[in-house]
């Protein structure tokens, strides 16, 4: 009998040990590592892709985010902010009811098929509004100019870049609301324009936020 209970404590004692030492390799060791590695070589990701202007944060790099007025009295959706590149649509995102303690931009797609009437009817006038609005008395855009990500959202709704295309597209827009030259304007996207990663993955893309902070100090220096 004492020589069971003898090696029941032990057996318990190393166990006891052996959850002990894991607990620190794994829960204490290995995240301290791992978050010194990543502080000391990929600080901005490891702390969100922070964007920051007049030393505060702004937005990240990786999160789109809307240019928008202020609500008027009886408007539902405000409406764009035409001083600013405007991002992609953000179609189908809800309404954030859960915390409302914080003014959220929820992620999410619409859902629906390529023939689905709703969706047709969104991208028509989606297409329309984008025409008419960057428009400017000299420059007159075509429907045919207008690209996808113009009119479309993104599987997440939160895509943070737009096609040089679409860049190119507001430029008129810009500069006019702005009192700024075409040149001006156009020099910016051409700066904040992207490659391919790697020379061949993915689409040249022009970060919406990186560049209405650029266009947000040109006018300051204007």
């Amino acid at each position: 009998m004492t020589n069971s209970l003898t090696n029941t404590a032990r057996l318990l004692g190393a166990g006891l040990r052996a959850l002990l030492v894991l607990t620190l390799v794994t829960g204490v060791a290995y995240p301290l590592v791992i978050t010194g590695i990543a502080q000391g070589l990929f600080n901005g990701k490891a702390n969100g892709s922070e964007i920051k202007t007049d030393g505060r944060v702004v937005g990240s790099s990786l999160v789109g985010q809307p240019y928008t007025l202020p609500l008027d009295k009886g408007e539902e959706t405000p409406a764009p902010d035409l001083k600013w590149f405007q991002g992609r649509p953000q179609n189908g995102l809800g309404t954030n009811s859960v915390n409302t303690q914080y003014k959220l931009i929820l992620s999410g797609a619409t859902n629906r098929s390529g023939d689905n009437e709703e969706l047709i009817q969104w991208v028509k006038d989606a297409k329309a509004a984008v025409v008419k609005v960057n428009s400017t008395a000299g420059h007159t855009v075509e429907p045919s100019e207008v690209p996808a990500d113009a009119v479309t959202s993104s599987g997440s709704g939160l895509d943070p870049h737009i096609s040089p295309q679409y860049a190119d597209l507001q430029v008129h827009r810009i500069a006019e609301r702005n009192g700024l030259t075409v040149a001006e304007v156009r020099s910016l996207v051409d700066e904040h324009t992207e490659g391919r990663t790697l020379g061949f993955m993915g689409e040249p893309r022009v970060n919406v936020l990186e560049l209405n902070m650029a266009l947000k100090e040109l006018l300051a220096k204007s």
